[in-house]
């Protein structure tokens, strides 16, 4: 099975975000290429929310091109098999945390946003940090840093705190 035919069965069963779901599945339906990064119309990403192992905390990096503070995650690369292994790797590379956990369920959330590449229309899903878990700042990231779920809202947009919040209810 192609990434696109995964990407597409993940989001037939995600379930709510009725409209942007259809988003989503609309522009597969019609971009054979609407998983990479080429596609100028706009493309597949996955992202995963680092919870560490308490769940009292997330971690967040300042992305180094957008300069905000963001939850893990970028582009689909030709060795994802999967949506859900996609925000694993993304999650991994760019925490540093090896054995990341996807919580069960598949996607949080799904979120569409403009970047200077083109629209992302983003795969979210949330990750357990195993203990005793070491951060290390990636290529991408000015900065990693473990937030306090209440402290959130304070240094990142809306878009991160609504999957914090779809994040916090998986839990």
């Amino acid at each position: 099975m192609s990434l696109h035919d995964d990407a597409v069965l993940v989001l037939k069963a995600y379930e709510g975000q009725d409209e942007l779901r259809q988003v989503y599945l609309d522009h597969l339906a019609t971009h054979r290429d609407g998983m990479w990064k080429a596609c100028a119309d706009g493309h597949i990403t996955a992202s995963a929310m680092v919870i560490d192992p308490s769940r009292e905390r997330v971690l967040l990096t300042l992305h180094k091109k957008i300069r905000r503070w963001l939850q893990m995650g970028g582009h689909c690369e030709p060795v994802d098999e999967t949506l859900a292994r996609a925000a694993l790797r993304e999650g991994t590379e760019e925490s540093g945390i090896a054995e990341l956990a996807l919580l069960p369920g598949g996607p949080v959330r799904l979120d569409r946003h403009s970047t200077p590449c083109a629209w992302h229309l983003d795969v979210q899903y949330a990750a357990l940090a195993p203990e005793g878990a070491v951060e290390a700042i990636s290529e991408e990231s000015l900065d990693l840093r473990w937030f306090p779920y209440a402290e959130v809202a304070d240094v990142a947009d809306e878009s991160v705190v609504r999957l914090l919040e779809a994040t916090r209810a998986r839990l």
